[in-house]
């Protein structure tokens, strides 16, 4: 389990901000950390500021909320910009999906992390196609701390790490849940990809 860093918390002077990146496939629980981490930012007394793109809008229009149904309140916004007016003089800052912002997330991250924020971020790291998706290497490559977390395969009941589609729309951003996705090893993801192409 993810504890966090003390880096001079303790000497309000010093002002060390990071980034932590939570990253896996569907269902892997990755908004489930990200939750319990700002749950616990809270609890510690922090000023927490949380955001999501504005597409996602599956379970509630502002809120995250997870797969398990746990939530936790956040700002919708539209552009990685956003997050740079909106962040204001807070200590943590949560991000969730940010697969779905455009490439400025990294640079924004970064200038949120070097004001002294803790700045923690879930995404999917691969989109359908089993590719990088979208700015989540460049935020990989940045961040001080990387958890990868697995699903289980609901073909073969290993460790999951790949999102598959159940239908054949090729748009990169679909939003979907259960009857869309499913969670799979890479051996089955890749069946199941060699499957499609033989239709």
């Amino acid at each position: 389990m993810f504890t966090e860093p003390d880096f001079g918390r303790n000497n309000r002077t010093a002002k060390a901000g990071w980034i932590e990146v939570i990253c896996g496939c569907m269902f892997s629980g990755k908004t489930e950390e990200l939750i319990r981490r700002l749950n616990r930012a809270i609890i510690a007394k922090q000023k927490v500021e949380i955001f999501k793109p504005s597409v996602d809008n599956r379970y509630h229009p502002e809120d995250i909320v997870s797969h398990g149904e746990r939530s936790i309140r956040s700002t919708p916004v539209q552009f990685a910009d956003d997050l740079l007016l909106l962040a204001g003089n807070c200590d943590v800052v949560g991000i969730d999906e940010a697969q779905f912002f455009d490439g400025a997330i990294v640079d924004v991250c970064n200038t949120l992390a070097n004001q002294g924020k803790r700045v923690i971020v879930a995404g999917l790291d691969m989109d359908f196609e089993g590719r990088p998706f979208g700015p989540m290497p460049n935020l990989l490559a940045v961040a001080e701390f990387v958890t990868k977390v697995h699903a289980i395969c609901q073909q073969t009941g290993e460790l999951a790490s790949f999102s598959f589609r159940l239908n054949d729309n090729n748009n990169k951003v679909m939003l979907g849940e259960h009857d869309t996705y499913e969670a799979r090893s890479r051996e089955a993801f890749f069946k199941g990809m060699e499957g499609k192409k033989i239709r």
